[in-house]
């Protein structure tokens, strides 16, 4: 076989030449170019733009608030870490007397050991602790939700708390988002969970107003009043699967052993090839789906 050689190098620098106007002109053949994502970590694309609007999900059938309880298996191995910041409208005296409804150690864990989480918070607890409301929602590692202002139940009976007629449930969700702004947190989500996850179709329906996705979970962290944090994380380590959305505690009179819980978690779930997530980002893995 007989090759004419300056006719290839005459066609090849042709080709290039063509192929690097194309590039300046219009930009095709070109392809962003990413790093790949460290695990554990997401890559600078992989959640929603903080500037942009958080996903949510459609309306239910009439109009029924949406609820969201994991994401779907092609978001591949992401799990989200949810922790619930509890406190009801009448523990103010309880505070008063030094119980702790916050847990500082746990949120310094979260960025120390650099996890994405969203946090699920009452009104009541914004009020209580508003220094560290604000630098939880400010904070890029972490989005806040909306976990009720009273932390009174939308379903009874549920769990012993004391249940809000369905004409103020609406309100007392507003109210929550109230606190929130004047603690000066800005990572806010339109996202809810039900004091307890009790909810039924009259709760959904009252709370249509409020123009929120409700996020329930597939995954218990079972740290409420638990005193094992072995016996957590290995309840958490043994639900969790793609897509997962774990429920546990950001409050540390009842649950006291949940930050020695995570540091348990949090290695092995990546040793496992894990990378957590915020709530909207499996969200919108759903929304895609």
């Amino acid at each position: 076989m007989i090759i004419y050689f300056p006719l290839v190098t005459t066609l090849v620098r042709n080709l290039s030449l063509l192929a690097a106007l194309c590039t300046v002109l219009v930009g095709c053949g070109s392809a962003p170019v990413t790093r790949p994502a460290t695990p554990g970590r997401p890559s600078a694309a992989a959640s929603p733009s903080p500037a942009g609007v958080p996903p949510t999900m459609a309306p239910g059938p009439g109009g029924l608030t949406p609820v969201f309880e994991r994401g779907p298996v092609t978001a591949g191995r992401t799990v989200a870490l949810t922790f619930d910041a509890d406190m009801t409208a009448d523990q103010g005296p309880r505070a008063a007397r030094g119980e702790r409804f916050d847990n500082p150690a746990l949120i310094d864990t979260l960025r120390r050991l650099e996890v994405d989480a969203t946090v699920f918070m009452t009104g009541r607890w914004a009020e209580e602790y508003p220094d560290q409301a604000r630098a939880i929602g400010n904070d890029p590692r972490f989005e806040l939700a909306n976990h009720s202002y009273s932390h009174h139940a939308f379903k009874a009976p549920c769990y012993g708390l004391p249940a809000l007629p369905p004409a103020d449930m609406a309100a007392d969700v507003r109210r929550a988002f109230t606190a929130f702004r004047a603690a000066g947190a800005r990572n806010v989500v339109p996202y809810f969970r039900f004091p307890g996850g009790c909810y039924d179709d009259g709760a959904l329906r009252a709370l249509a107003e409020a123009r929120v996705t409700a996020v329930q979970w597939d995954v218990i962290g079972g740290d409420a009043f638990a005193t094992d944090a072995d016996a957590v994380a290995e309840q958490v380590l043994a639900g969790v699967r793609p897509g997962s959305l774990v429920v546990m505690h950001c409050t540390r009179s009842a649950a006291p052993v949940t930050e020695q819980a995570v540091r348990r978690i949090v290695p092995e779930l990546r040793r496992r090839g894990y990378r957590f997530v915020k709530v909207s980002e499996l969200m919108a893995a759903a929304r895609g789906a």
